[in-house]
């Protein structure tokens, strides 16, 4: 039975620092379940002098212990124990991720923590079996090019998938060979220590994984500054990548990895499966609450097809489940805090106010005391200057706008800001291929829409939607740095 009472759940609190759980001013940070607004735990806010303390104990671990210099195949050895040990632990860490943010117990049991061990394994085998290369040279020369891990690595992750997000993030870093310090979001800073501890367990020494907690303007921004991180690599909204691009300019001219924002199309052609859809769409919209940085969120259908689509989303989207993140039956999750709820709920209402119509939702549902659900939303006869086509809503709120052609499908399709991903459904494979070519986003599904187990796919945006990738090769690549050797013979 997978359902618990929050009230009985055991939650670690503290930074976590060369090793260990590490209490701070006590009470500093509320944080609160987005399912009933109740406080639940309290955490301490990381001074600049914590951040320090972290950070020179992620340094100090990179060039005394062996993580580093030990035999590759010893390194991914361990990164398999710590996925063994996610594995083995799974239930905990799925309430620890459920009781707080907005991950179904059901969800996060089923996916978050067993994708996370897979992340793991996956960046594991990197380890042994990437180096660097001999160059061509003359032959009285030997060239070769020498890779190395970057040093300390500030991760930043978000609140909407914390596991996930942090193990996209630790999994390359580790792997290569460097130091991470972590910052949790505020509003999810839970399972992430329960991971790091497992990480001890495993065998990774004692202040390679270190985690600061506190809010990006305090932790995250002093973390950024330290001039001893070596990379920085952060997920969440454009506005804050770009201040972070800044602050890595400015303070030591450090290489960052940015997933950023997205405003996603779904192209969907008269000839498309209207079934395999509808499914998809509404997925990728109503999962997580469309909190999701690629969330499906404007539909773009041909005119033929758009009675019949929508009419099927709305019927998908009428049957979830909102609930208690810690009762199984529930598969609808809350928005992540009340003032994100606002932000949803008022870009909903000025686009009304705009010309659009709700088909269905448009406003918060009721029944939840303090809890921050928000309904199934579609808007049609929306246009392209219409606040809610142009914004990253963040919440289950889908777009509707109508198409002749493939050229008027693409002009749709292109986002004056963002360029994350898209995807397209239609039979055509030639059609399919036009689009992924004249596509200005960085991931394209056919047919489908939303990532897989595949984690040799990377994933990352054009335009103001990130710099860099996580998952595959790129993102091993990513932490490492790479140096020219040249011998006379």
């Amino acid at each position: 039975m997978l359902s618990f009472d929050p009230r009985h759940l055991a939650v670690p609190t503290g930074h976590f620092i060369d090793g260990a759980l590490v209490s701070g001013p006590p009470g500093n940070l509320p944080v609160r379940r987005p399912c009933d607004g109740a406080v639940y735990t309290k955490m301490p806010l990381a001074s600049a002098d914590v951040v320090d303390r972290a950070v020179s104990s992620a340094k100090r671990a990179f060039r005394t212990s062996d993580w580093a210099k030990r035999p590759p195949r010893e390194r991914a050895r361990v990164m398999r124990r710590w996925a063994d040990l996610v594995d083995a632990n799974r239930q905990e860490l799925a309430r620890l991720e459920a009781v707080g943010s907005t991950r179904p117990i059901a969800q996060a049991n089923g996916w978050d923590v067993p994708y996370l061990a897979e992340t793991i394994r996956f960046f594991a085998e990197f380890a042994d079996k990437h180096g660097g290369e001999v160059a061509a040279t003359q032959s009285d020369r030997f060239g070769m090019i020498v890779t190395e891990p970057r040093g300390v690595v500030a991760a930043i992750a978000p609140w909407n998938f914390p596991l996930v997000m942090a193990g996209w993030k630790l999994a390359p870093a580790l792997a290569a060979g460097n130091a991470v310090v972590l910052k949790p979001s505020e509003m999810t800073p839970v399972s992430v220590l329960r991971l790091a501890e497992l990480a001890i367990e495993s065998g990774v020494p004692s202040g390679i994984f270190n985690i600061v907690q506190g809010t990006g303007a305090g932790a995250g921004e002093a973390l950024c500054r330290h001039p001893d991180v070596a990379k920085i690599s952060f997920t969440g909204s454009t506005r804050t990548g770009a201040a972070i691009m800044a602050t890595a300019a400015l303070n030591g001219v450090k290489p960052v990895t940015l997933e950023l924002g997205g405003k996603s199309p779904q192209i969907v052609f008269e000839d498309a499966d209207v079934d395999l859809a509808a499914a998809c769409i509404a997925r990728s919209i109503l999962g997580n609450a469309g909190q999701v940085c690629v969330a499906g969120s404007r539909l773009l259908v041909h005119r033929d097809l758009r009675d019949a689509l929508i009419e099927r989303i709305a019927v998908l989207a009428r049957e979830v489940t909102p609930g208690p993140t810690w009762e199984t039956g529930t598969s609808f999750s809350p928005i992540i805090s009340s003032g994100q709820l606002d932000r949803v709920d008022s870009i909903v209402r000025r686009t009304v106010a705009q010309g659009a119509e709700a088909l269905i939702g448009g406003h918060a549902m009721e029944g939840f005391g303090d809890g921050t659900f928000y309904a199934p939303t579609i808007l049609i006869g929306v246009d392209q200057g219409m606040e809610a086509a142009r914004a990253e809503i963040f919440g289950p709120v889908l777009t509707v706008q109508t198409f002749e052609d493939e050229d008027e499908a693409l002009a749709l399709a292109d986002h004056p800001e963002f360029g994350l991903a898209s995807g397209v459904y239609t039979r055509d494979l030639s059609r399919a291929l036009r689009m992924v070519r004249s596509l200005e986003v960085g991931t394209v599904w056919i047919n489908r829409y939303g990532r897989s187990d595949d984690f040799i796919m990377p994933t990352g945006g054009y335009k103001s939607s990130g710099i860099g990738k996580d998952l595959g090769r790129e993102a091993y690549e990513a932490n490492l740095r790479s140096k020219s050797v040249l011998i006379d013979v």
